[in-house]
């Protein structure tokens, strides 16, 4: 067994002061954060909440019609207790004549119009709040790609990105969460019965020893599976880190002169400020 345990009270205050710094020293000093009800979301409104102060965070909930009551419920109940500002934009008008304009939609198309749409309303609240959007995403989802390009995985900035998923629940005990949301199984809500492990096909504990070993420890599946893991599921979490890395950087440019952004032409985040 591979201990992923993590120092929760450094890992608190490294985030806290990266929120903190990376959104002051662009000019801001607020903050908007799609808040589901789930446990990423709600940790990374508990970690900007502590950074920023209440009054300068905005959570918005954004259900559609088949969204879950008890998503509402614990999102709500984030909003009660840690009193940040709040805002409900239901995307159900926003995304139902496109499904009705191509009925044929399997459930993953809706699933990413839906995404894609909460991420319009963020960012439309992020120029009306004049806060920077907050990411959500961990870094089990990023590595398997389980993440909307342009939807849920858009951001100004991502506290969660670098925790797997079991060190995200870590962070969210030592916190003091609530329980309901600690104990529900994740899910992004995108579709009656929708969970996250059941569309991967594995449990987040399973995947995540197998990514440490993987990209921490720079193993190699030959070596992965030497240590006890089954063939057929290192190759499956290989290829799909392999299948989704578009995802994980910017769209490559083709180079035509001597400085090409994001070649030749390369600065730090806070250039200029």
């Amino acid at each position: 067994m591979i201990d992923l345990t993590i120092d929760t009270e450094l890992a608190r205050t490294i985030l806290i002061g990266f929120i903190r710094s990376e959104i002051t020293r662009v000019g801001f000093q607020r903050a908007v954060i799609g808040l589901s009800g789930g446990l990423d979301s709600t940790l990374s409104c508990y970690l900007t909440t502590e950074a920023l102060g209440p009054e300068n965070v905005l959570a918005v909930r954004m259900p559609y019609k088949t969204s879950l009551q008890d998503s509402l419920d614990h999102a709500q109940l984030v909003i009660d207790t840690l009193g940040v500002k709040s805002l409900t934009v239901p995307v159900t008008e926003m995304v139902d004549p496109l499904f009705e304009r191509f009925p044929e939609a399997n459930q993953v198309r809706r699933g990413n119009i839906m995404a894609r749409a909460r991420m319009i309303v963020l960012y439309d609240q992020s120029e009306a709040f004049r806060g920077l959007v907050m990411g959500t995403g961990n870094k089990t989802e990023i590595l398997l790609g389980y993440t909307t390009l342009f939807g849920d995985s858009a951001c100004a900035l991502n506290p969660l990105g670098d925790l797997y998923k079991t060190q995200v629940r870590q962070l969210a005990h030592a916190m003091g969460l609530p329980e309901a949301i600690l104990t529900k199984p994740p899910s992004a809500d995108l579709w009656l019965g929708q969970t996250d492990e059941g569309e991967l096909g594995f449990t987040y504990a399973e995947v995540d020893q197998l990514l440490y070993l993987l990209v921490d420890q720079r193993y190699n599946p030959e070596e992965c599976t030497a240590a006890g893991f089954a063939e057929d599921f290192v190759h499956a979490v290989v290829e799909r880190i392999r299948r989704s890395h578009f995802k994980r950087g910017l769209p490559p440019i083709a180079k035509l002169s001597n400085r090409t952004v994001g070649y030749d032409f390369l600065y730090l985040r806070d250039w200029g400020t």
